[in-house]
């Protein structure tokens, strides 16, 4: 029976030794070069971050005023899916900024933030047929001479960068892992998806920023009910 290079390496072969050395490297390669090929990929995000302590206190739940919360949002304890959804003709969330679009939202409260790096990780689920809706944002203080740094609207079955970039399609019926990390000293936020890097922008600073999730009217291609559902949602930060 033929003796395989792998035994010929171990029982001394300098030819064999030096053709198990170069299998090795042109796997290596090839793995890097499939990496880059898809934009690089991590399942170590979180790595040199500091997880935040989150409490049920700390998701503060935005929905319109005028029902019950339990019609808009539910959380299930058992399988910690949150679940969200709004119809495109529902109130607002209180009745004094009426101006603001429906929504059925989580503040992540009492984690405001106005230096460091910050990061975001969820996992979300968007049902066929949701169209027209912010699903995740970075928000500026109240007052802010803009309101957001960073939304994600999903149209049509795409997550976008507001209403523009592509950040992943094919975004219905399934789970995604979402990453959104903003570093708040060099005005950037990047966004993961399932590990795979999708974009980073340059943001306008501002005095503070929180993260919010949930769905979110926004103002065309709006699908009369939009819904996500959100789970295993953790916050990260790490000082300069």
């Amino acid at each position: 029976m033929a003796t395989s290079f792998f035994h010929r390496a171990l029982d001394g072969g300098k030819a064999a030794r030096t053709e198990l050395v170069l299998l090795v490297l042109s796997v290596v390669l090839a793995l890097a070069s499939a990496a880059s090929a898809t934009g690089g990929c991590s399942s170590n995000l979180t790595a040199g971050f500091v997880q935040v302590e989150l409490t049920e206190s700390s998701f503060k739940v935005q929905s319109p005023y005028d029902l019950p919360e339990n019609q808009r949002y539910s959380y299930d304890n058992v399988t910690g899916v949150r679940t969200f959804l709004v119809y495109a003709g529902d109130k607002p969330f209180n009745n004094v900024t009426a101006v603001t679009s429906p929504r059925s939202e989580v503040r992540l409260a009492g984690h405001d933030y106005s230096s460091g790096v910050w990061q975001f990780e969820g996992y979300g689920y968007v049902p066929t047929g949701t169209s027209g809706a912010s699903v995740m944002q970075i928000h500026n203080e109240q007052g802010a001479a803009h309101a957001t740094v960073l939304m994600l609207h999903v149209y049509n079955g795409t997550l976008r960068y507001y209403s523009g970039k592509a950040v992943e399609d094919r975004i219905y019926d399934r789970w995604f892992r979402l990453n959104v990390v903003h570093d708040v000293g060099a005005s950037t936020v990047a966004v993961y998806v399932d590990g795979a890097y999708r974009l980073t922008v340059n943001v306008i600073p501002s005095a503070s920023h929180y993260f919010k999730f949930g769905v979110y009217k926004q103002r065309h291609d709006v699908s009369p009910l939009m819904e996500s559902r959100w789970r295993n949602i953790t916050l990260y930060t790490k000082p300069y």
